[in-house]
């Protein structure tokens, strides 16, 4: 089938603020919160802004009462200023006449007190609050993420089987996990400081224009300039960070391939070229990694030579202003802390930018997942209720292509009576596995009806055809747990009894009595010590646990040797006897006793009947029998099975 996989380039990365927008979208489900996070967020920050004006009044207090305790008592601060124009000092009369002292009295200790616990308490709310729109944020972002992880969950399990046909298995994976994970770190951590950075920002701004409009302007100069910095390097660093998370999809992808075949890598001596693979990959990923990381770290270093050189200008412009007693030396002072608060939040938003990029761009990649197509749903009288199946399946004038372009099946019609066993024969690529697949409704078709007991597949839900459809496929997909909770998969309710009458069934009792745990045995996804056929007798029990009125076996025998294949045969004479079957195989022993077998090609049926019946007609069924079977050696049939009267023989 990897033929017809989808050939369309991918697409191509979204541009940074519709993403970043609808991340924040995504938040606004959670109005409340964020009401009370942005309430939390505006008292903490207009306290920690306003405290630097009151320390500058602290300020103040401390000067006036050292210049008052300089001065003569009983005389008034308007005399003394007019004193020291007198005697030609104007600028220390410009400074003082902006003061406010009283000549012969020291430092309002009183006042000042008032002050500084005014600010302490100021900063102390304002620590309280951030703590509260922390724990809030944090919550809601916790929330989200795993909201996000859940839709993504049900997105991967309602996207149709051709999306992961088209689709390395590693990147889906990278998106599910590394993606999502760095969406949770830029959100938990850059989102919370941007708000927080911008709305100190704007309230320092305010503070700075009550204090001096001049001295205002020269540090809103670095605004501009900061943001062509940011336009130019994030734009550039913004597309590195997407090709980052690309490479790194495509390296997991790799690894993954690397690990589950890496049997068969060691069998081909391909560990050198798998090994350069990796390491192209692996450059991929540190290329654009660092110049992904070296562009957006060159935003700080570069915003800080901006704003140093606006702190040059505002010490030197504030100093002036002091001595000409347009600003007192308390603003002064504040405002220099202001031009900290105002340049802090700057460089955090610049030391965020790498952060934040690869944020969106990992959201890029998530949302691009939650935005593909799903399966199409069912209908919406579709029938729920499965009720008693018998078993019956008609194909009538069956059409159906993976791409439009290239048809597969044209035309095809037939019928499997209940209790039959349908085989289908046939060359690579001839549509055997796609005829299977379209009963499942993995794929829809393009044209004709497919239908169960008479009633069309697409008038019924997912959920009752596959509850009355059993698959066995070629790969023997185990999970990690028991061979008895592998078995118990097939149907979760049932007793203990009627797994081990499964196992029985299906021969698996005979190898896991031998087991040192038994049907406690762990096993890993690839099943760890048991061995291939051994895997593939457990996925049929598990099949047979569900006890399906249609039975698939996709080359269930494939990947077992000839005294397993005669245990799984007996298996399935025995248990399909009450079920229909459809069975792919290329051992064309595995069939022979099949009560139709089906020979197709390039999507048709080019023949159709009984083994004898074929072998007569001298047509392609016995090209492919006597082609397989041209030299042979007897079976040897286990202990205690009995053999055929007339036993297929194996070609060596």
């Amino acid at each position: 089938m990897s033929e017809f996989m989808d050939e369309r380039p991918p697409a191509q990365v979204r541009a940074f603020w519709p993403t970043a927008g609808r991340l924040v979208g995504e938040l606004g489900r959670f109005k409340f919160r964020l009401v009370v996070v942005a309430v939390a967020t505006v008292v903490s920050v207009a306290l920690q802004v306003a405290a630097p004006r009151v320390l500058g009044h602290a300020m103040d207090i401390i000067f006036a009462g050292v210049v008052g305790s300089q001065m003569p008592a009983g005389t008034s601060s308007e005399a003394v200023v007019q004193g020291l124009r007198a005697q030609g000092q104007d600028q220390m009369a410009e400074m003082l006449s902006g003061m406010s002292f009283v000549p012969g009295s020291g430092i309002d200790f009183a006042a000042l007190g008032q002050a500084l616990l005014t600010v302490v308490g100021m900063y102390g709310l304002a620590a309280l609050f951030m703590w509260v729109q922390g724990r809030i944020l944090n919550d809601l972002v916790m929330h989200l993420v795993y909201d996000l992880r859940r839709r993504v969950e049900g997105k991967v399990n309602s996207l149709p089987l051709s999306y992961f046909d088209t689709r390395q298995r590693g990147d889906i994976l990278s998106r599910t996990t590394n993606d999502m994970d760095n969406v949770q770190q830029a959100m938990q951590q850059a989102f919370s400081e941007l708000v927080y950075s911008l709305l100190t920002v704007l309230g320092v701004a305010i503070m700075m224009f009550t204090i001096s409009w001049q001295l205002a302007l020269v540090t809103l100069i670095a605004l501009p300039v900061s943001g062509v910095v940011v336009g130019i390097i994030g734009k550039r660093s913004q597309r590195l960070f997407g090709a980052q998370w690309k490479s790194t999809g495509e390296l997991n992808g790799h690894v993954e391939e690397s690990f589950t075949g890496h049997d068969v890598v060691r069998v081909f001596g391909r560990e050198r070229q798998m090994r350069e693979r990796f390491d192209e990959r692996n450059d991929a990923v540190y290329d654009s990694a660092f110049r992904a990381q070296f562009l957006s770290g060159m935003m700080m270093p570069l915003m800080q030579f901006v704003n140093y050189l606006g702190y040059v200008g505002i010490a030197v412009l504030g100093a002036l202003k002091v001595a000409n007693g347009q600003i007192s030396l308390g603003a002064a002072t504040a405002f220099i802390q202001y031009t900290r608060q105002f340049n802090e939040p700057i460089a955090q938003i610049a030391g965020m930018a790498n952060m934040l990029q690869s944020g969106v761009a990992s959201a890029e990649r998530v949302f691009e997942l939650l935005d593909e197509p799903e399966q199409s749903p069912d209908a919406e009288d579709a029938e729920a209720d499965a009720g008693r199946v018998r078993g019956r399946i008609e194909f009538r004038d069956v059409d159906f292509s993976y791409t439009p372009d290239r048809p597969l099946i044209r035309d095809l019609s037939l019928t499997a009576e209940p209790g039959q066993t349908v085989a289908i024969v046939g060359p690579t690529g001839a549509g055997k596995t796609t005829l299977v697949n379209l009963i499942m409704r993995f794929y829809e078709i393009d044209a004709g009806s497919i239908s169960l007991d008479g009633v069309d597949i697409r008038r019924m839900s997912r959920q009752r055809l596959r509850r009355a459809t059993g698959m066995v496929l070629q790969d023997a997909v185990l999970f990690e747990g028991s061979i008895m909770e592998n078995i118990r998969y097939g149907r979760l309710d049932a007793t203990d009894e009627e797994v081990l009458e499964a196992a029985r069934a299906t021969y698996v009792d005979r190898f896991v009595r031998a087991l040192p745990e038994g049907y406690g045995t762990v096993i890993d996804q690839e099943g760890g010590a048991i061995s291939a056929g051994e895997r593939q007798l457990i996925t049929i029990a598990r099949a047979f646990l569900a006890d399906p009125a249609v039975l698939i076996l996709d080359e269930a025998t494939s990947s077992v040797d000839t005294r397993t294949e005669v245990l799984v045969q007996r298996a399935m004479s025995a248990l399909r006897a009450s079920r229909t079957s459809f069975v792919i195989a290329h051992r064309l022993s595995t069939i022979r006793d099949a009560d139709t077998i089906l020979v197709m090609e390039a999507g048709r049926i080019v023949e159709q009947g009984g083994h004898a019946e074929l072998m007569e007609a001298h047509g392609p069924y016995r090209a492919l029998y006597e082609s397989q079977f041209a030299a042979a050696q007897e079976v040897e049939v286990p202990e205690g099975v009995e053999a055929d009267a007339e036993e297929p023989r194996h070609a060596t």
